[in-house]
């Protein structure tokens, strides 16, 4: 009951976060000249960039959660044996 908590509380954070702008300094640089002549690059470019970064945390937690399933799978077979 209490991991649920935790993965609530976790779900939650994620949930209320800020815009976060992830860039590094040329293409900040650029961006920011192209922002200030009117230009709309500069949403799509941050945009890609949070996606990009994104990706391996998923992968991460993917193979994570395969690994936690299947070992609960093998402990779970192992305690019906004992009995």
């Amino acid at each position: 009951m209490k991991k649920r908590y935790y993965i609530l509380f976790f779900i939650t954070f994620l949930s209320f976060c800020n815009n976060v702008f992830s860039q590094c300094a040329m293409c900040k640089a650029v961006v920011e000249s192209d922002l200030e002549s009117g230009g709309k690059t500069a949403l799509g470019i941050n945009n890609g960039i949070l996606y990009l970064m994104i990706i391996p945390y998923l992968l991460i937690a993917l193979v994570g959660f395969f690994i936690y399933k299947n070992y609960k799978k093998n402990s779970s077979s192992i305690e019906n044996h004992e009995q």
